[in-house]
């Protein structure tokens, strides 16, 4: 049964598909996605498998699907999500799909095409008719005898024809007319006097309406040019270079009477031009409707059925090529699912013969399943970052769900910075059904999102350790009265007026009676935060703390061994291994705990000026010796720590040793097994005569009858066995006394954390409320706003991430390395997701 706490039971199972019912079989176990798929065809290519005619077909109608989303996405439409998740399509269905894709397909290209040349044929017209009109005001014929002389003007509007060269109209004049775009004009202009020597006149201006440039797509302010010249070799040359500058040319009439017809008639098609784009439009927008509402739905069945099809082509055939044989892992639970995925993939195939799974025996390791939901997920992932949980190894997600949060806590505990961080993380949970959170595009928001529960308990934890140490945004609180009484103090001793007036600092002594009323009820005393002291009493309690909190977590690390003993059946561990280390572990640091609680009961304030030091005793300890200037605390405390040293050090060699003898002794004894006898963990049934072994169909012959084992099997494996243990125990004497130091990260961040937010308060708020005069409350607004800013940032987000950080290399060195491998690799079963279709 799979849990939390460890990961489900998986095995190797095979499924039967009867070839007329495999796709529906496989579509029906995609959408429950149950199972993780094998390659039967790793030697295989990917071009001659069986499938691949069927999934060439899914990749020709995705190229089709993509032609038409950027279509849509031309005409400025975004193709919607699929509403619903349709069923992968039937062969009939999938038919179906590619005609009607390709038909719009079709439909739209020709539409575009047609749309495309309207537009062109309009431009040109349009371009043709502006042309015409500004050539009209170029060589527009002179006034007639007896009007009156217009003045000269020095305009580019002036007619070409000069009314003096009237008499010499006689010759022919040739004209080039046409449009260019802006960028050329100056280059065309300097290379056509250059070119012709003069033999012409130019005139450029600026077409009075923006048009569209057919390459760019974007809209140019052409320019007109009209060309008047004398020779038919200037006008090839005048040609030519037009287009070399990629000028269009447009034919220019030489009478003013042809001038006005050919005006009258460019009205008239374009108008015509425009209602059959107009229409056109209308049908392509018809036609893009019904793109945009088939589409997506296309789009989903036919990624689901290439990526059935493709699983197909993982299947190997048996010797009829009937049937299609699968190789799966499978969970144990969900066997029976899958049975009736197979029988609901059957009769919708209108199959008569069902298909069914059978579990296969195998010696490889199984992929690790874990089930989670949105609250443990964010826990797990922190788990599976550092290694995915080995085949039912203890999981410490669970308790991580408690440990990681409190250890961020410790040095992160403060009541309003816990409080903002749980407001937030409160937000996020309250609206995590939104859309709009959950598909946004910055990935630090998403790393946000997705540990919202995990930050909701980090605020929650660092509130509950902000009222341990009564501190709010460095501020102490007075929820209950103070056990202190300064006037107590002031009656029973000799403080005088001039005493107080040289001693700005007072010394409360608690032997005094009545000065002490008993120990604060929750949290630290708010009379500490006045104290010139407090920095040394919170020190001493805070390094103690952090080495209480740190053995405790490692001794619980290394019970959670006992459940891996347990359950793999390796029970000699629990005495070669286990108890060595429990023994090393409370016989040094278990022991210094004791002290700790020792020292704290016994002593008072009455005598605690006399109070040994744990740590030159800890020292004195290690060194066999005693320190007669450091009074013992409690009677027989020498003998008792030398026995406590030789019990930690006569642990080591039965750690070391232990495990690779146990196993050496095993491999020498005789076995006999007897058939249908429980074996231990690792072992192998030996074959009777005439069975045959049953396992993966990847398995060659040769490795099942060999069992995976050379000659020299027996002294690798315990050469192995011994350096991995020799390697093992070094790291775990060694880390016993190096992690327990690493814990002291929770004294230091702590303190730091306090510091911090003492000295931000120190140098914004408390200048706003003091040293601003009665002006303070107006400077106070932009004074808070400077210290709500910096809190977040520095105090929430850097602090925040600096703690979660030294909590999580805690979790991951010091925690779990006691009990957890995480050499182990996940479960993928294959489904469809809604939300990996795009």
């Amino acid at each position: 049964m799979g849990s939390l706490f460890r990961s489900e039971e998986v095995c190797l199972a095979q499924l039967f598909l009867q070839s007329a019912s495999a796709y529906s079989c496989i579509s029906e176990l995609g959408e429950r996605g149950l199972l993780e798929f094998r390659d039967l065809n790793p030697s295989v290519s990917p071009f001659q498998r069986r499938f691949v005619g069927e999934v060439r077909r899914c990749e020709e109608m995705e190229k089709t699907f993509n032609f038409l989303q950027q279509e849509l996405r031309a005409a400025g439409r975004v193709p919607g999500p699929c509403p619903e998740s349709p069923r992968a399509p039937a062969a009939r269905e999938a038919l179906r799909v590619q005609e009607q894709s390709e038909q719009l397909a079709q439909e739209l290209r020709e539409v575009s095409r047609n749309r495309s040349s309207l537009r062109g044929n309009l431009r040109d017209l349009r371009q043709y008719l502006h042309v015409l009109r500004e050539g009209q005001r170029f060589t527009s014929l002179p006034a007639p005898l007896g009007s009156p002389p217009r003045p000269r003007a020095l305009s580019e509007r002036e007619p070409i024809l000069d009314p003096s060269l009237h008499q010499h109209l006689e010759r022919k004049i040739n004209f080039v007319a046409g449009v260019i775009h802006p960028w050329r004009v100056t280059a065309f202009e300097r290379l056509l006097w250059r070119a012709c020597r003069g033999y012409l006149v130019a005139s450029f201006v600026e077409m009075p309406e923006p048009m569209e440039d057919p390459v760019t797509g974007e809209s140019i302010t052409w320019v007109i040019f009209l060309i008047s010249h004398w020779g038919e070799q200037i006008g090839q040359k005048i040609r030519k270079i037009s287009d070399c500058f990629h000028c269009q040319v447009y034919p220019y009439p030489e009478s003013e009477a042809s001038r006005t017809d050919t005006i009258t008639k460019l009205h008239g098609q374009i108008q015509e031009l425009s209602v059959t784009l107009e229409e056109t439009e209308k049908y392509l927008a018809e036609v893009l409707d019904k793109v945009a509402v088939a589409l997506p739905t296309w789009r989903v069945q036919v990624q689901k059925m290439k990526a059935i099809y493709l699983v197909l082509n993982q299947c190997s055939f048996d010797v009829t090529k009937k049937c299609l044989i699968a190789e799966v892992w499978c969970p144990v639970q969900d066997l029976t699912q899958v049975q009736d995925a197979l029988r609901q993939g059957s009769y919708q195939s209108g199959s008569s013969v069902e298909c069914f799974v059978q579990r296969v025996p195998t010696s490889e390791s199984p992929p690790t399943l874990i089930r989670t939901n949105k609250f443990t997920a964010g826990f797990q992932s922190i788990v599976d970052a550092y290694g995915v949980a080995s085949y039912q190894e203890v999981n410490p997600a669970p308790y991580a769900i408690i440990t990681f949060p409190f250890i961020f806590a410790i040095m992160f505990g403060d009541v309003g910075h816990g409080l903002l961080m749980f407001l937030f993380a409160l937000w996020m949970v309250l609206y995590e059904d939104s859309p709009r959170l959950r598909q946004g595009t910055n990935e630090i928001w998403l790393t946000f999102f997705e540990g919202r529960y995990l930050i909701l308990l980090m605020g929650a934890f660092s509130i509950y350790t902000g009222f341990i140490y009564n501190e709010c945004f460095s501020k102490a609180t007075t929820i209950f009265p103070s056990a202190w009484s300064v006037a107590t103090m002031a009656n029973h001793s000799s403080w005088s007026s001039a005493y107080l007036a040289t001693h700005p600092s007072l010394t409360l002594d608690p032997n005094v009676t009545g000065v002490f009323r008993g120990p604060y009820p929750f949290g630290i005393d708010p009379i500490w935060s006045l104290a010139t002291n407090h920095l040394n009493f919170l020190n001493s309690f805070k390094m103690k703390m952090s080495v209480v909190l740190g053995i405790v977590h490692m001794g619980f690390g290394v019970m959670l061994g006992v459940f891996n003993h347990v359950h793999f059946k390796q029970r000699h561990r629990l005495v070669l291994e286990f108890l060595p280390e429990m023994v090393f572990l409370l016989a040094l640091f278990g022991y210094l705990v004791v002290l700790i609680f020792y020292k704290w009961i016994k002593f008072s304030a009455a005598d605690s000026r006399v109070a040994p030091s744990i740590l030159i005793h800890f020292i004195d300890m290690f060194l066999f010796t005693s320190n007669p200037e450091n009074l013992p605390l409690y009677p027989g405390q020498v003998p008792v720590q030398t026995v406590l040293v030789v019990l930690a050090l006569a642990s080591v060699p039965v750690l070391l040793l232990g495990t690779p003898l146990y196993q050496w002794c095993r491999q020498r004894a005789p076995r006999t097994v007897r058939p249908g006898a429980p074996l231990a963990t690792g072992e192998q049934e030996p074959l009777l005569e005439g069975q045959e072994a049953r396992n993966s169909v990847n398995a060659a012959m040769e490795d099942v009858e060999s069992g995976g084992h050379s000659p020299d099997a027996k002294h690798s494996d315990f050469a192995e066995i011994f350096m991995h243990q020799a390697i093992h125990t070094i790291e775990y004497c060694l880390g016993c006394v190096s992690n327990t130091a690493s814990y002291l990260r929770l004294w230091a961040l702590s303190l730091a954390h306090a510091q911090l937010s003492e000295v931000l308060w120190t140098m914004v708020m408390r200048n706003g409320f003091v040293g601003l005069s009665y002006v303070g409350g107006v400077v106070l607004v932009p004074v808070f706003a400077a210290f709500a800013v910096l809190t977040v940032a520095i105090l929430l987000v850097m602090e925040g991430l600096s703690a979660f950080l030294h909590a999580l290399r805690l979790h991951w060195v010091e925690f779990q390395n006691k009990f957890y491998v995480g050499a182990g690799y996940k479960l993928c079963p294959f489904a469809f997701a809604p939300d990996t279709w795009d």
